[in-house]
């Protein structure tokens, strides 16, 4: 599983180089300035055509416009608002967030136009169950070029990468994350929550892509409110701390963040990294999977839902995003202090390569590492008991908990300063009472190099770890006890059943490209698609580092595949924008009188 991990990392790498970051920054600027600042009309006239203003039950399609947003708005607000903010300001520090608002606020105009462009080549052949994405847009739109056979090859490609990105960041992330959760707070084995969730999945996919936006049309709108009277009450708890929070955000986004606490510090391109990383994750700005979903909405007009399809990054990054990092950030979870202090110092020791001997070095002449501690074998150290501030928060040691100690050695390649963590496993008896902390012995992270590590503040600091979900959680719980435990659990739950029920639709249109309408085939991907469930939260996943390359494999791909036909096929998605709104200003398509909310809700006003 190491040469796996090493594998993605390495690739991972290559596809998320800083330039392919300013490439999609870049593209985003530029459908922004071809639109004539295309957001606006997001936020305008995107909200009354959500609203059902120009719903029409004649029109082509499965499912109204209110719906087709709520499914798409399903898979990209999830565990991405929780556990990927959570990580990108862990890891990224508070500049992260100034580029989470760039990838929001240029992602409107990259998905106005994905979405537009799908639309104008959607399969409509059956009206109620019309097929379309950047498969079908460079398929078709290449045919007319008399390159038929390329947009086949070009479009089974992002079928691939959809697919991947499908089981990686739609799926697996998902089950992964909320098992963590889960087990962190409650103690249920991950493996019994991938069960559930699994089984929750599954009987709302059969019922293809009708049950899905009636799921997710009720689903969000309770799970956004909720997650965001809880985000505004903590925030407000710490208003006084807001507005040096958002100087910080900024100032931080260009210049290097110091080491504070549990936070390492890091580049000022170390922030733009994880922002623009786990922004792009979690709105899917430039990714073509939400336009398989705005692919299903009923109506004639494509630029229509391009509109509506520019609200997401809004909500998702502008404002959820914003939320929960303003959480960890007032909370100060991002660079906590230890939660223990040990009596007996830590220190780091080099061994040979049976991992015996003190300074001994194996056959390379690279020492393996690990820690010790007087009157133990290196490898173990005592467990101290948790400080009664932290003890308030998170309880005792359970045994289990990833706990760690900061290192300064060698350069960090991610962060560009000398800090590593160096992460252990507490162990507790059965009785409850604490027994050690079993430290690894590795050449790799922090100990690949020959230069002594040296725990910092004398080796008497011990922090625990707080992965993906579980840091929102912290963060949560910090302010008001107990909070994070149940809001965010449940939050948690319900971002990851929506956003894993969309995300089966999208690879199902992925396999309906390549093997036609077969419900055969249908079903097979279905059951796989709810098997990887459980396996993703039996084990598969165990660290952040490894969730991030999972993510960030899905994501990346599938952006090197979708922006190049969003380049090719942007002109004819700008002049139909053009020639939509230069009809509605000259008054054509009048928008009719709202109907019931509730109605727009349940998909009764095009029934």
């Amino acid at each position: 599983m190491d040469s796996l991990w090493g594998f993605l990392d390495t690739l991972n790498g290559i596809i998320w180089h800083n330039y392919v970051l300013y490439v999609v920054l870049g593209v985003g600027v530029l459908f922004t300035i071809w639109s004539g600042l295309g957001q606006f009309r997001a936020l305008t006239h995107g909200v009354s055509v959500v609203r059902g203003k120009y719903d029409d039950k004649n029109d082509p399609g499965a499912i109204n416009h209110f719906q087709a947003l709520s499914a798409a708005l399903s898979a990209t607000v999830g565990l991405g608002n929780i556990a990927g903010v959570g990580t990108a300001v862990a890891l990224g520090g508070p500049g992260a967030v100034f580029w989470m608002w760039m990838v929001g606020l240029f992602g409107m105009a990259l998905k106005m136009t994905e979405v537009t462009q799908s639309m104008l080549y959607r399969n409509t052949d059956d009206p109620e169950n019309p097929h379309g994405g950047p498969m079908f847009v460079v398929k078709k739109g290449m045919e007319k070029m008399g390159l038929g056979a390329l947009g086949s090859a070009i479009g089974g490609i992002f079928v691939v990468t959809l697919l991947i990105s499908t089981i990686t960041g739609g799926n697996m992330f998902q089950a992964w994350s909320v098992g963590e959760i889960t087990e962190n707070y409650f103690q249920v084995p991950s493996v019994v929550t991938g069960i559930i969730l699994a089984l929750l999945v599954g009987m709302v996919i059969l019922g293809g892509i009708k049950r899905i936006g009636a799921v997710a049309g009720r689903i969000v709108p309770l799970m956004c409110g909720m997650y965001f009277i809880a985000a505004v009450v903590v925030i407000l708890m710490n208003i006084g701390q807001i507005p040096d929070l958002l100087k910080l955000i900024v100032v931080e986004a260009f210049s290097p963040s110091k080491a504070e606490g549990a936070f390492l510090g890091g580049t000022a391109g170390y922030a733009l990294l994880w922002g623009m990383k786990r922004a792009l994750f979690s709105s899917e700005s430039g990714q073509g999977s939400s336009p398989i979903a705005h692919s299903a909405a009923k109506t004639d007009e494509p630029v229509r839902e391009g509109v509506v399809a520019g609200l997401e990054p809004f909500i998702d990054t502008i404002v959820v995003c914003t939320l929960t990092a303003l959480v960890i950030l007032s909370s100060g979870a991002w660079n906590r202090g230890p939660e223990a202090n040990f009596v007996q110092p830590l220190r780091a020791v080099a061994l040979d390569a049976d991992g015996n001997g003190e300074q001994d070095l194996n056959g390379d002449g690279v020492p393996l590492w690990t820690i010790s501690q007087v009157g133990m074998e290196p490898g173990y150290s005592s467990l101290p008991e948790r400080s009664e501030d932290a003890a308030k928060i998170s309880g005792k040691f359970r045994g289990g908990e990833t706990v760690f100690v900061i290192v300064e050695a060698h350069i960090n390649g991610n962060s560009g300063l000398k800090l590593h963590k160096v992460t252990g496993t507490a162990v507790v008896d059965q009785n409850g009472d604490r027994v050690r902390v079993e430290w690894p012995t590795t050449t790799g992270s922090a100990f690949a190099s020959s230069e002594t590590p040296v725990i910092t503040n004398g080796g008497a600091d011990l922090y625990v770890d707080y992965p993906g979900p579980s840091l929102t959680g912290y963060a949560f719980d910090t302010a008001i006890p107990g909070l994070g435990k149940y809001l965010v659990t449940l939050a948690a739950w319900l971002f990851a059943i929506s956003t894993m029920i969309s995300w089966s639709y999208y690879g199902e249109q992925g396999v309906v490209f390549v093997f036609g309408e077969s419900k055969m085939v249908s079903f097979v991907y279905k059951i796989i698609y709810c098997v990887a469930i459980v396996v993703a939260a039996y084990g598969f996943i165990q660290t952040d580092a490894q969730l991030d390359s999972l993510t960030a494999l899905g994501t990346g791909v599938m952006l090197w595949a979708n922006i190049p036909i969003m380049l090719i096929f942007g002109s004819q998605a700008m002049k139909a924008f053009r020639s939509y709104f230069k009809r509605m200003k000259a008054g054509e398509d009048q928008p009719h009188e709202a109907p019931p909310i509730v109605d727009v809700v349940e998909g009764h006003d095009v029934e």
